[in-house]
């Protein structure tokens, strides 16, 4: 219809008139005055804010119109306009109004000459993230919108949206419902903090699944985010290499599950995988584990390093135990300002290499060889391999192709 010339584009914000009054006490009193022969002026800017009464004395309770008409001393005023009888508008603002836009405010939250100043709105704002209930966030988010569109209009801000990302985490659910009093379905999290502290919980919820998805509540396993954070604490408790020590110098395995990590923890952190990166400190863990017991030991400066790396990650979720972690490796408080460290690039490199081995377009083996093996070696390693040669019995080799380090396939007659 645009190349005929009888279309044009258009933006569909999904937006309706917002009624903003409320029939409540609370909330911020509407600024506008209803004077005697029908007409409705604002309150001077000069008058503003307009203040609630004291609630001393009021009769609040319901009785189909606003409570605040009964606080006749303050409905009861005087335009200063025109110096006429006046009432003031007994309704509040809608509570939304002031919520929908207090990110604004904070660009300048001690000012008492503008709401916020436009040029630090163009410095920091959108908003880079939004995180909220789908339940609380519906109206919010329309109701922000609407606001900074009108901003946006009256050219007091530079853009239209005031959220560049949503992420709407899930609800904890129990036996499959929400949980609510009146289905009797809730969780004494006061008990649970005395027993497992806040860390595990946060831990355990963060562990569950995607922020996004709803979370089972009998599937939040609070004993085993308190073993783990323990199991994490020993590791700092045995570590033995002192401050400062060379990590180039200690265990090439460990090191490479720890730079990793730290390749990977930023872009986890950015896209709320929380649950993938509790599941990789849990690998980091279980690394320092194996390398104290079987390995070369505690005094291992790669052992050092891993329990650091380890606490540093762990903050955003459990900060207070990697408070602790970080004290018992001989740091100065506090982890939270520690720069988590850059992955070495050499250790991202993979020293092995799975390869599959097909015989006649089917795949018969798999086997581990070095990531920069020849294709001449690589089919040696394959001939050699015995679950190759049993698939290989009575057959003639018709051809051999090899993709080092990927594939090897034998084509095969017989």
């Amino acid at each position: 219809m645009t190349d005929a010339g009888t279309g044009r584009a258009a933006k569909n914000y999904r937006l309706r008139d917002w009624l903003i009054s409320r029939q409540r006490f609370w909330g911020t009193p509407i600024p506008m005055l209803h004077l005697e022969d029908g007409s409705v002026v604002p309150v001077p800017e000069d008058r503003l804010p307009v203040t609630l009464p004291s609630v001393d004395g009021l009769d609040l309770r319901p009785k189909g119109t606003s409570p605040l008409g009964a606080a006749e001393s303050w409905v009861r005023t005087v335009d200063p306009a025109s110096g006429k009888p006046a009432l003031r508008d007994p309704d509040t603002m809608d509570t939304f109004v002031d919520s929908s836009w207090y990110f604004l405010r904070f660009l300048s939250p001690n000012s008492d000459q503008f709401a916020f100043d436009p040029d630090e709105a163009k410095r920091w704002a959108p908003v880079d993230g939004y995180f909220g209930g789908v339940e609380h966030a519906i109206l919010h988010l329309l109701y922000a919108r609407f606001i900074t569109k009108v901003l946006f209009d009256l050219g007091l801000v530079d853009f239209e949206e005031p959220f560049s990302n949503l992420v709407n985490q899930g609800m904890v659910i129990m036996d499959g419902a929400k949980m609510s009093k009146s289905k009797g379905n809730l969780v004494e999290l006061s008990e649970l903090l005395g027993q497992y502290g806040a860390d595990a919980l946060r831990l355990g919820l963060a562990f569950a699944g995607p922020v996004e998805d709803d979370k089972e509540w009998n599937g939040v396993s609070l004993a085993g985010a308190q073993k783990f954070l323990s199991r994490a604490l020993r590791a700092g408790d045995e570590t033995s290499s002192p401050v400062g020590a060379d990590a180039a110098t200690g265990d090439a395995a460990l090191r490479r599950i720890t730079h990793r990590l730290l390749a990977d923890a930023p872009g986890l952190v950015e896209q709320t995988k929380f649950n993938v990166l509790v599941a990789r400190l849990m690998e980091l863990v279980n690394g320092i584990r194996k390398t104290i017991d079987s390995g070369p030991g505690a005094a291992d400066p790669a052992v050092r390093e891993a329990a650091e790396t380890v606490a540093m990650l762990l903050e955003p979720i459990a900060p207070h135990t990697a408070e602790e972690l970080w004290a018992r490796l001989g740091h100065e408080p506090s982890v939270s300002a520690a720069q988590w460290p850059d992955a070495d690039p050499k250790l991202l490199v993979e020293d092995t290499v799975t390869t599959a081995v097909q015989i006649g377009g089917k795949v018969r083996a798999t086997i581990d060889v070095p990531a920069d093996i020849s294709d001449a070696d690589l089919e040696a390693a394959a001939r050699a391999d015995d679950r190759v040669q049993r698939a290989l019995e009575g057959k003639e080799i018709v051809r051999v192709i090899v993709r080092a380090p990927k594939i090897v396939n034998f084509a095969v007659k017989g």
